[in-house]
């Protein structure tokens, strides 16, 4: 069976990855392309509530425990079968891994990924923690096959709805992580990525998007195995 493709949607809070993740699902859904939607943090899991307790400012988490959570959260819904609770029926409910569902052939697109863990934590300019630091839990998870990277100004996102509700959206720490994110791109990491930009109407965004996600979806990587993050 030929594997479904990863990709990925990073770019600064508030440059309209959610959005336009949930343009691009509904329209290869529409194309009859099997798919699949999920975002980091996954805030569903025990780790991932605590990770939302961090972002609402509800707890306080030293800089290199809460990157490793976040970490922890993306290997957790990549390789384990999930067993998620439903509150309203008392029951588990399970979903398969990212990886499960990519192996069956599922296209999954996600919600930020590793490379916001790095950069985002790097940012915080904790001279213990830089990105090269960051990065290294994350060696092993599957490498994307595209990564679309929405880019704006941090003083423009700010004038999004929305802005300063969690603990990230301040414009000093985005411009950092604005420049980290370029950082990464000049590495190795840089020949996933596909940079749009994101002050452009949601239509013209989601066209120049829909173009490179059905590039990759159509090229013919459909029977080789998912690549790894490997150490710089």
């Amino acid at each position: 069976m030929a594997r479904g493709k990863l990709i990925v949607f990073e770019g600064l809070d508030r440059s309209g990855k959610s959005t336009q993740c949930e343009r691009l699902v509904s329209y290869l859904t529409e194309k009859g392309v099997p798919v699949k939607h999920r975002r980091f943090p996954d805030r569903t899991t025990p780790i991932g509530q605590m990770i939302n307790n961090y972002l609402q400012g509800q707890t306080e988490q030293e800089d290199h425990v809460i990157h490793l959570l976040f970490s922890a959260n993306r290997w957790e819904a990549v390789y384990v079968f999930e067993t998620l609770p439903c509150h309203k029926q008392l029951l588990n409910v399970s979903r398969p891994s990212i990886e499960a569902d990519i192996n069956a052939g599922i296209t999954v697109i996600i919600d930020r990924y590793y490379y916001s863990g790095c950069v985002y934590s790097a940012a915080k300019n904790n001279p213990s923690l830089s990105l090269s630091w960051s990065r290294h839990p994350e060696e092993g998870l599957p490498r994307p096959d595209l990564c679309l990277f929405l880019d704006i100004f941090a003083e423009d996102a700010a004038k999004r709805g929305g802005w300063g509700e969690e603990r990230y959206e301040k414009q000093e720490l985005q411009d950092r992580v604005r420049q980290l994110f370029a950082d990464m791109r000049a590495t190795d990491d840089g020949s996933d990525f596909v940079t749009i930009n994101a002050g452009q109407s949601l239509e013209e965004v989601a066209s120049a998007i829909r173009q490179h996600a059905e590039s990759c979806i159509e090229a013919k990587l459909d029977s080789s195995p998912l690549r790894r993050i490997q150490p710089w």
